[in-house]
């Protein structure tokens, strides 16, 4: 399949050949029906570049109340229209670059649209001001209005490039203008771009983030009409000519149905390529300059073996010739939040990634030797030899080096191969006998990358360890993360192994011919179970699938390890099965470690040898056990015939025996059971590279993985990176140790500045429950929480991880730097603290005055850097924050516990003398606007009674019950309307035993006591269904319906309900009505919903029961799911219901 880029230049080669005509660019209406085909041809849109902005704008949406936003080409509609309603409502002012007068025009009537959907931009502030002008080095948007900077310029949050940066030049000068154009306060703007191409070269420029989607593909209608639309748009241009162009658009027709590919599901469409990839780029961008000034620089990357790598534009390639260099690269990165890549051997196809610093470690490249005892300062009861190792060694350089000393390392088969294979595994001949590489690492030298420092974990001889080198607290964590997934938590500057006695090998090769694949899955049932599974652990037994000369072929190779002399002249016999299976080998020959490497089959007996540079590759490779067994066989038969070029094949190494002592979580690596790790090689002459033949192979090789996958045990990392169709893959590649190694990441790498090695899954960013303690001063809050840490750490739910933290330190680090108070004294000291409080309030008071976003920025930090299921959080300032701030962490639970205790408590607590800035300090003046989630009396002596409360309150937040229900609510996309994910609440009461767990759940749940309920009020539609079984089940007996105007009969009482924006009829004002008799004065109440989002409903209902008599004080609200990113909660007090206690058993993010 052609990608758009061949298909350009080869429609442009075919105009320059008839060169008959001049060209002349498309008129506004040509572009636009060819831009129409495109778009409509095309899924790249929801499936890449909506989701990929989503994820990336909606930190810096969360963290600001308004966004400005500046689109470049956006086309007839802003792409900002397609993103989930909860960011579209943060834009508040719109500006955009649209040289089409056609797209101009109809930009400005969609985002002023009046009809019943609104405008896809609900928020603005004032009209689109769309300029009718390309932009340009000299591009502004400077208005009569403009304020807020010193030139009159107007400036953004965020800046777009939505449909590629296609004919605009010098593409990093446009850039950096748009750079230029970023608010300079608060920090965090970003440029955004997406290019229809699979790299963009941008010189100097770093990234702050990139994706890709080299999946995209472009769907045209094989019709002469769309054809005649769709080829001027890709070539750019038409003939000046009439003639001449219908001259051209008869050849361009040809050209595209030659080029495309044909899909039988569709026959009447042509489909192309059309990978592409994502720039992030923040003010950050233009600092390289602050690094190359610092560490040398390298020119070109003929060090990187990875043809793939090698097609990258990486922003620089960085050379270290010291740690120093490296340490200042981490700072570089850190200060300027943009990831490295690191380069060690060169093979990986990611070591290079586009416009992002790579760091090449080919100058740490030493090898030392220690026999036993010669380690020096270090105690072990393991004295053996070891082998320490640069970051910048190759293995055949290790193995040539130990072969002297009559030592070895078991290492990869390559002998180019670096470090990244020895930390990710390391699949070599001696594994059977050894186990992998990472099984022989005991310690490593590491610079961190969150702080930058340097590390040095397990055992590194005290003459290789820096002197600057410090043991971190989580050695242990470290170095097994190291063994297995080394890539993703340092940059490794040595690493230490532990050695073995140097053998001989002696190999033996034999190539069976197969008559087709029926004896293809016959013969590898007879190798795997007579061969493979019999031969000793001193033998490992490799096979190959391949095509020669059209022929499906087995080739088998054996290697026999021995410490002994072995010699051509006193071979050691053949196992029986083998010559019984195979016959006589084709060759036979006694090799060292170095002579190893040159036996491989693929190297000199396959297509005449993939050595010498003829060929380029592209590999995946997953553990299998039962090669022969008809699922698999058939599989790895059929992926031989299917492949794209003659070249391709698989490789199956030999597995078992050391490699499964070891148990799946004793180090990173944890996938050990298997027989065999399947390498699906694609394979392509050099001189095809970024062809359509190399992106052939690569499919090739993606889908022969996805066939295995679910027959796999597992997957192997090392050639695991960034490619969004790596993230299946990756999923399977640690085994048990996945949620270990994305806490460890999240740790030990918080700014992911190794962004790009094997994709580890993320922590989420929220706990799943946040509860904020409240109360008087000295009332015991941060003791209490302490004591609720530890039942979670210790009680029956022991998956669970807690901790609790004080918002209120920030302020206080802010206030020592900024007055020179002593800051362990402010933290720890409390009577130090309290001779501080009045300075302290004052300036957290003046720093809320000049950021008036503080207190939610604070609370983005604690929750951030959480990295727990439940997070405790003492020191808060604010009125009603579940209100205020659950919008913050939709994701999460957000609770407010209040703690309280008498005056007389308080004052014999520590002697305290005064408040905490947190309550006023007395206990009479409440907030009757504003209830907590749950109120804990502190009063007693002891921590029983809060242990109780916690068992009690908030434990059954995790009763499996409560993810049973969850798993029962199905999402729908785009429903009620484009950009809303609806949440099928309601259809919990059509799943079997739905309705009556909701029910019990609802019961249970309630912190109140049922027998002191009177009425139980419920609003149509989906609060009946769920009111009305919980009444029965709590024997309330009286239910208050509430419904629209007009369905219950006089006389009742009524209100107006206001619109919500994620309804179906967003537009359509309601009238509520009740019973005017149906609740008597002064009676308890409990509302029962469904659903709490924009709280539309739920202030319509309050309204009515304080027509009633009922006041807020008075009601309880129960619902079954809670949207907090609607704000519903703040809703409810801004008009004056914050008094009614909300509880939901459900919380869903998103809108």
């Amino acid at each position: 399949m052609a990608n758009l880029d061949s298909l350009k230049w080869t429609l442009r080669q075919k105009a320059m050949a008839m060169a008959s005509s001049p060209t002349q660019p498309l008129s506004d209406s040509q572009y636009d029906a060819g831009f129409d085909i495109l778009v409509q041809g095309s899924g790249t849109y929801q499936d890449f570049i909506v989701p990929q902005l989503s994820l990336l704008l909606a930190p810096l949406f969360n963290s600001r109340t308004c966004i400005s936003a500046l689109e470049v080409g956006p086309g007839p509609k802003s792409i900002l229209g397609c993103l989930p309603v909860g960011l579209r409502r943060k834009v508040k002012r719109y500006a955009a670059f649209e040289p089409n007068e056609l797209f101009a025009t109809r930009l400005e009537e969609w985002l002023c649209s009046t009809s019943d959907t609104g405008s896809p931009l609900p928020c603005l502030e004032g009209p689109p001001d769309v300029h009718r002008i390309p932009f340009g080095l000299d591009s502004t948007t400077s208005t009569a209005t403009s304020t807020g900077t010193s030139d009159g310029v107007e400036r953004f949050d965020v800046i777009l490039f939505c449909h590629s940066m296609y004919g605009m030049k010098p593409k990093h000068k446009l850039i950096e203008r748009a750079l230029g154009m970023l608010l300079e306060r608060p920090e965090g703007g970003i440029v955004v771009v997406f290019h229809r191409d699979e790299t963009l070269h941008l010189d100097g420029l770093t990234c702050h983030r990139t994706a890709s989607f080299p999946t995209g593909v472009i769907r045209v209608a094989d019709e002469d009409e769309a054809l005649d639309f769709f080829a001027p748009l890709i070539a750019g241009f038409v003939m000046h000519d009439a003639d001449a162009d219908k001259g051209i658009q008869i050849e361009w027709r040809k050209i595209c149905r030659a080029l495309a590919h044909r899909d039988e599901a569709h026959p009447d469409h042509l489909f192309f390529s059309s990978p592409e990839i994502m720039a992030a780029f923040t003010q950050h961008a233009t600092a390289l300059t602050e690094l190359m000034a610092q560490v040398p620089a390298v020119s070109g990357a003929n060090a990187v073996k990875s043809r793939e790598a090698r097609l990258h534009h990486p922003a620089a390639i960085i050379r270290p010739r010291e740690i120093g260099h490296v340490q200042q690269c981490v700072r570089w990165a850190l200060k300027h939040r943009v990831g490295l890549t690191v380069v060690g051997g060169g093979h990986s196809g990611h070591c290079l990634w586009p416009n992002v610093v790579s760091v090449d470690m080919s100058a740490f490249d030493e090898v030392h030797i220690f026999t036993a005892g010669e380690e020096g300062g270090t105690s072990s009861s393991d004295s053996g030899p070891l082998v320490v190792a640069g970051a910048g060694c190759k293995s055949g350089d290790i193995v040539r080096k130990t072969m002297a000393a009559g030592l070895t390392v078991p290492l990869g088969a390559r002998p180019s191969v670096g470090a990244g294979l020895w930390l990710q595994g390391g699949i070599g001949h001696l594994a059977r006998l050894h186990g992998l590489a990472c099984d022989a690492i005991v310690g490593a030298v590491v610079v961190s990358v969150a702080s930058g420092e340097v590390l040095y974990v397990g055992r590194v001889p005290s003459q290789h360890r820096p002197a600057v080198a410090v043991r971190p607290e989580n050695d242990g964590d470290l170095l097994w993360a190291v063994k297995g997934a080394g890539t993703n938590f340092g940059i490794v500057i040595s690493v230490t192994f532990k050695a073995y006695t140097a053998p001989a090998y002696s190999v033996r090769n034999w190539i069976v011919p197969l008559s087709d694949n029926l004896e293809a899955r016959l013969r590898l049932s007879d190798f795997d179970e007579s061969v493979a599974r019999k031969v000793p652990r001193h033998c490992s037994v490799d096979a190959y699938l391949f095509r020669d000369r059209g022929k499906l072929r087995l080739g088998v190779t054996m290697f026999e390890v021995s410490t002994t002399r072995l010699t051509l002249e006193t071979p050691t016999p053949m196992p029986t099965p083998l010559g019984t299976i195979l016959g006589l080998e084709d060759n036979f020959e006694i090799v060292d470690g170095v002579g190893l490497f040159d036996t491989e089959m693929y190297m000199s007996g396959m297509h005449g040898g993939h050595a010498g540079g003829k060929t380029s590759s592209f590999k995946r490779c997953l553990f299998l056990k039962e090669i022969g067994s008809v699922e698999v066989a058939d599989i790895l038969a059929a992926a031989v015939e299917t492949g794209p070029s003659p070249f391709c094949y698989l490789h199956l190494l030999h597995g078992g025996g050391a490699v499964g002592d070891v148990a799946d979580d004793a180090t990173a690596l944890g996938c050990r059971d298997w027989d065999h790790a399947c390498v699906v090689t694609g394979v392509w002459p050099r001189d095809q590279d970024g062809t359509e033949v190399a992106r052939a192979a690569v499919e090739w090789v993606y889908s022969v993985a996805r066939n295995l996958l679910p027959l796999s045990s597992g997957v192997y990392s090392a050639d695991l990176g960034p490619d969004p169709r790596d993230a299946e893959l990756a999923a399977k590649a640690f085994g048990p140790n996945l949620s270990r190694l994305a806490r460890l990441k999240h740790s030990s790498d918080p700014g992911n500045v190794l962004a790009y090695a094997c994709p580890l899954p993320k922590v989420p960013m929220e706990p799943k429950l946040i509860i904020l303690v409240t109360g008087d001063s000295c009332a015991g809050k941060d003791y209490c929480a302490e004591i609720w840490v530890s039942v979670f750490n210790t009680g029956s739910y022991k998956t669970l991880r807690a901790r609790a933290v004080s918002i209120s330190d920030a302020t206080k680090r802010e206030y020592a730097a900024a007055t020179g108070a002593d800051l362990e004294r402010l933290l720890r000291d409390r009577a130090y603290k309290e001779q501080h409080r009045p300075a302290l309030t004052t300036y957290f008071q003046d720093q809320v005055r000049q950021r008036p976003r503080l207190p939610e920025e604070h609370l983005l930090d604690v929750v951030h850097d959480a990295a727990v299921d439940v997070l405790f959080i003492t020191g808060m300032r604010d009125e009603a924050p579940v209100a205020a701030l659950s919008h913050l962490v939709p994701d999460s639970r957000l609770l407010e516990v209040s703690i309280k205790a008498s005056r007389e408590t308080r004052r014999a607590r520590r002697g305290c003398q005064g408040g905490d800035g947190d309550r006023n300090d007395n206990d009479s003046k409440e907030d009757s606007n504003d209830r907590p989630s749950l109120v804990f009396s502190n009063d007693t002596i002891g921590n029983e009674a809060a242990r109780e409360f916690s068992e009690h309150y908030l434990l059954p937040f995790f009763h499996e019950d409560l993810q049973r229900l969850a798993n029962m609510v199905r999402p729908v996309p785009n429903f009620p309307r484009r950009g809303i994910e609806f949440r099928d609440v309601l259809g919990i009461t059509q799943l079997s035993g739905g309705l009556a767990l909701c029910t019990s759940l609802l019961q249970t749940h309630f912190t109140g006591d049922w027998a002191k309920v009177d009425v139980v009020a419920c609003c149509e539609t989906g609060g009946f269904v769920f009111a009305t079984a919980l009444a029965a089940q709590v024997d309330v007996q009286r239910l208050a319906l509430i419904r629209e105007a007009g369905k219950l009969p006089p006389p009742v009482i009524s209100v107006l309900k206001s619109p919500s924006h994620i309804s179906s009829s967003a537009s359509m004002e309601k009238r509520f009505e009740m019973g005017r008799d149906v609740v008597p004065r002064g009676a308890s109440v409990v509302v029962v919903d469904d659903v709490l989002a924009t709280g539309e409903t739920l202030c319509a209902v309050l309204q009515l029961l304080d027509e009633a008599g009922i006041g807020a004080e008075n009601v309880n609200v129960m619902v079954v799911a809670e949207f907090p990113v609607h704000r519903g909660r703040e809703l409810l007090r801004r008009r004056g219901f914050g008094g009614a206690k909300i509880q939901s058993l459900l919380v869903f993010g998103g809108a």
